[in-house]
C-alpha cells in the first residue's frame, strides 16, 4: 500500500462560492501512478467544505440558496460576538458540509456517476486563496 499527497491552490470569491475541482483531483490522481484505491479530499481551514453534486447553474443558485434559509448569514452568532470576523454563519455552514471526501478509484480512475463532480464550497465572508490536500492510497 503506498500513500501519495498532492496539494492545489483555488482562488475564490467566498460567500457560498462553489468551485468544480474533479479535474484538480483526476490530476492528482494520474501523477501518483496508482492502479485502485481511495482518494481523500481535504480543504485546511473552518469555513469551507467539500462534498459532490452535478456542477450545473441550476444547483449554483440553489444551493446557497438553500444555505441562507437553514443558516441565514445575517442571525445572530456567538462566534460573531467572540470574533467580531461576521462570519459565524460560515463555520456553522462549513461544520453541515465537512472538511473532507474520499472517492474510491480503480484502474487509475476515480468512481464518480455521470453527472457528479466534486465540489468546493467556500463560505467565508470573502474572497481566498484555498489550498486543497488531495491523499491517495492504493497499490
Amino acid at each position: 500500500m503506498s500513500v501519495v499527497t498532492k496539494t492545489f491552490s483555488v482562488k475564490t470569491r467566498g460567500d457560498t462560492d462553489i468551485v468544480d475541482i474533479t479535474s484538480q483531483v483526476a490530476n492528482a490522481l494520474k501523477e501518483a501512478e496508482l492502479s485502485n484505491g481511495t482518494v481523500t479530499v481535504f480543504i485546511p481551514g473552518s469555513t469551507a467544505g467539500i462534498t459532490t453534486t452535478e456542477y450545473e447553474p441550476g444547483l449554483l443558485k440553489d444551493l446557497p440558496e438553500f444555505y441562507e434559509k437553514i443558516i441565514p448569514r445575517g442571525a445572530d452568532y456567538q462566534h460573531n460576538l467572540t470574533w467580531g470576523d461576521g462570519n459565524g454563519h460560515s463555520h456553522v455552514r462549513a461544520a453541515l458540509v465537512k472538511s473532507f471526501f474520499t472517492i474510491p478509484f480503480v484502474s487509475g480512475k476515480m468512481i464518480l456517476g455521470t453527472w457528479q463532480q466534486i465540489i468546493l464550497i467556500d463560505f467565508d465572508n470573502r474572497r481566498r486563496q484555498r489550498e486543497i490536500v488531495v491523499q491517495i492510497m492504493g497499490e
